[in-house]
């Protein structure tokens, strides 16, 4: 029935009628919901909605000075992996030494296992170091794709096609590959976080990688003994708890700003309590610290201490107390966003735009400060949660920005999503009617009868990639079902098209079809969804024209497209009053983006990457712009239609990589000067100079140069740049020899800058890492 036609008079007594009983049914509730309370001594809590102060943001990779206490356990593991093979390299089965370290979840074994990963006596000692996360999944075919891509790591551009073409190979290629990759070499592999119990797997695995040289070792983490006995051809290294003085020191580190822990005495005795009950566990030495950072509240600190839940026995699951008790202080609006962590797998790379896209689908997302932007208060959240030390690898490049959680923490968001959130996979029986999101990580798991037929379900998600949907007829029943979906993923699905009744769903929020590569043509009725935010066609390669009626979509904020279109609606986009994104990736038939005079005059990030034959850009049209990535355009030239600087720019974040035609940067840059905050370039070959004027960027923080070898001098006013606080060269031999540190030329210029890496192969890696999320989900 038509809302207008239920609110006239003609209803008017119906109306009031069902109203007062369904008034009285709510208070019935409500009622019951307070006595309930009462009984089972629940006390009503006042939340502080503040966004809480949090200490400077720094990059998460392991520094030695930086880790607290384990000097000792990084030389005996070191000194383990120095040892000859205590049965003699090439014995049989023992052909490859296994050192397991042991320990419950949050003890840092990981972090152990980086410094020692990391040591210079390790580059020495092996020919080969690979790092390969496996947690829960202990698939052979997915573990052999990611040992080849770390042992290419060395080589970032090799590396990405590695990566690419592996998808493509069956098991026996693989395995073929990974043999060959290893033969003959004295490696060392790292394989974090083990769960996998299956002796017969295990051994299927180490029939595969034991072709190397003498003295290969592998190192191995793990929270289960017995798993740790499986594994290992030496005994296991029982990872200990933090000392209580290393703990004291640890504590004092995230509670206090450096220092202030001796104004407040009282404080550090009731931080010493608290300590002793974290039983050496840093994670929860480090959570609870950061929970109580900038707070001199005593009666706040004595509560931490006093709480009842620090009782609670760890049970299988390892939930610690400390992080239970650090999320039950959080305020609610984080916690009813931290649950949703939960949708994603272990040990999954979470860019910022993804979780923001997935908040602000659902609601999640309330501005304070006025009209204040969706994306600056998803971006205080984060860091909210980074701040608690709820996240971990956090590379921060400004507007974009990527991290993972730790095991333990997503333990934690699985917990107290309870039964709201479900990750369905292969052993899922049944979805209890109650469950509102969905979480699909299996091809195996769709099947008509698993999915309830109650209407409350609000998200579905493929957040893996190569699992999606494959069935029309599953997709139908979901859009006949789930009328209030907010968020669906059709991600990595092999449909040939979308039914027509997608306008259904009215109140879907995000909508993506990414890598779908068998479409060529969508239903013009999905420009009817009227409170779309997001919408990717990302990777639809055979996508032959976008759907008419694209400014329809009066909701839309976020639109990723690649089409073999070679001219844009551009009347359509202007009509986009809210678009914030906009991405064209694998364009190959455009050659100009908009070559008429209407202003997109929402529109704050631009990303172009992979067309081909696109010759220039317009930047006349865009008034708002502050991010820009321009990757792999061969034709374009950057120079074309701005050879001055554009004074009005507002751009803060650049990131330029592999154009051919530029030898220097282009000179509209320079109108950014009093804006740009971020500057990346890389892959670049026939870069030769930078220019003169980019040292007047007063506001510019974050400035790398990565593989461009013509490169090799810098510009005389370098040490003019007073905000520069992260400079990172690499891939640059000569520019790296001027800037080494003491001797270099070049090094008078940059040594007041808070953070350098000059030609460090971690800082190769932690770039090709970035590269290559950029290049395979760039979601901005």
């Amino acid at each position: 029935m038509k809302v207008d036609h239920f609110f006239s008079s003609s209803n008017s007594l119906v109306f009031r009628f069902r109203m007062a009983h369904q008034i009285k049914h709510v208070r019935r509730r409500f009622d019951k919901i307070a006595a309930d309370g009462n009984k089972f001594g629940l006390e009503r809590i006042e939340v502080d909605h503040r966004l809480v102060q949090r200490r400077d943001m720094s990059y998460s990779h392991v520094d030695a000075s930086g880790v607290i206490g384990r000097e000792s356990d990084r030389e005996e593991i070191i000194n383990l992996l120095m040892q000859p093979h205590p049965h003699g390299d090439g014995y049989g089965d023992q052909s490859v030494c296994v050192i397991p370290i042991v320990g419950i979840g949050g003890l840092g074994k990981t972090t152990l296992a980086k410094l020692v990963f990391n040591d210079k006596r390790m580059d020495d000692l092996f020919q080969l170091k690979m790092w390969v996360c496996i947690s829960d999944d202990f698939d052979i075919r997915q573990i052999i794709i990611k040992i080849i891509n770390s042992a290419s790591a060395s080589a970032p551009t090799i590396a990405l096609a590695h990566q690419e073409n592996n998808k493509n190979f069956d098991i026996e290629q693989l395995q073929s590959r990974l043999r060959h990759r290893l033969s003959g070499q004295k490696y060392l592999l790292v394989l974090d976080d083990i769960w996998n119990d299956n002796r017969a797997k295990w051994t299927e695995l180490k029939d595969l990688i034991k072709v190397g040289a003498i003295g290969s070792k592998i190192l191995v983490t793990t929270r289960s003994n017995s798993i740790a006995t499986m594994m290992g051809t030496v005994p296991s290294y029982v990872l200990e708890g933090l000392s209580m003085e290393n703990c004291y020191s640890l504590f004092n580190k995230w509670a206090f700003k450096e220092g202030e822990e001796k104004k407040y005495s009282n404080l550090v005795e009731i931080g010493k309590e608290i300590v002793n009950k974290c039983r050496g566990v840093p994670l929860a030495v480090r959570t609870l610290g950061s929970s109580l950072f900038l707070n001199f509240n005593s009666e706040r600190w004595e509560f931490v201490r006093d709480h009842g839940i620090w009782n609670l026995k760890q049970e299988k699951d390892d939930i610690l107390p400390a992080l239970k008790l650090s999320y039950d202080q959080m305020p609610s609006y984080l916690r009813h966003c931290f649950a949703f962590f939960s949708l994603y797998p272990k040990d999954y790379g979470c860019t910022g735009a993804e979780v923001v896209n997935l908040w602000a689908a659902l609601g999640l997302l309330r501005s304070e400060v006025g009209s204040q932007k969706i994306e600056n208060t998803a971006r205080q959240y984060i860091d909210e949660l980074h701040s608690r030390s709820f996240l971990e690898d956090f590379e921060d490049f400004g507007h974009l920005y990527y991290f993972k959680v730790h095991d333990l923490v997503h333990d934690l968001a699985q917990y107290v999503a309870k039964e709201e959130i479900l990750v369905v996979n292969s052993v899922t029986r049944n979805i209890p009617e109650q469950v509102r999101h969905l979480s699909v990580v299996e091809n195996d798991s769709l099947s008509h009868a698993l999915f309830p037929k109650s209407s409350s379900v609000r998200t579905i998600l493929f957040p893996i990639v190569g699992v999606g949907v494959d069935n029309v007829a599953l997709l139908d029943a979901w859009i006949t079902r789930y009328k209030f979906l907010r968020i669906l993923d059709l991600s990595d699905s092999s449909l040939e098209t979308l039914p027509n009744s997608i306008a259904k769903l009215e109140h879907l929020r995000a909508l993506s079809l990414e890598n779908n590569r068998n479409i060529k043509r969508l239903p013009h009725s999905i420009c009817k969804l009227q409170n779309l935010q997001a919408l990717s066609l990302r990777g639809c390669v055979e996508l032959e024209t976008l759907p008419k009626g694209l400014g329809m979509l009066i909701s839309l904020r976020k639109l990723f497209i690649t089409t073999k279109q070679s001219i844009l609606p551009e009347e359509e986009f202007a009509s986009l009053m809210n678009l914030h994104t906009l991405s064209f990736e694998f364009c190959d038939n455009l050659m100009f983006l908009f070559r008429g005079a209407q202003q997109l005059t929402s529109l704050e990030i631009l990303i172009v990457q992979s067309c081909r034959r696109l010759e220039s850009f317009p930047f006349h049209i865009l008034p708002k712009l502050e991010v820009l990535f321009v990757i792999r355009c061969e034709m374009l030239n950057l120079s074309l239609d701005c050879e001055k600087p554009i004074h009005s720019l507002r751009m803060k974040f650049l990131h330029i990589e592999q154009c051919p035609r530029q030898q220097t940067l282009p000179q509209w840059i320079e109108g950014a000067s009093d804006t740009l905050q971020t500057l990346l370039i890389s892959n670049w070959h026939s870069l030769e100079m930078l220019p003169e004027w980019l040292t007047a960027m007063t506001r510019l923080k974050i400035l790398h140069i990565v593989n461009c070898p013509q490169l090799c001098c810098l510009p005389s006013g370098m040490h003019r740049l007073r905000s520069l606080e992260d400079l990172s060269i690499d891939g640059c031999s000569e520019l790296s020899r001027k800037c080494e540190p003491q001797c270099g030329e070049y090094w008078s210029f940059i040594a007041h800058i808070k953070h350098l890496s000059i030609g460090e192969t971690r800082e190769r890696k932690l770039l090709f890492q970035m590269q290559k999320k950029i290049r395979l989900k760039l979601q901005i």
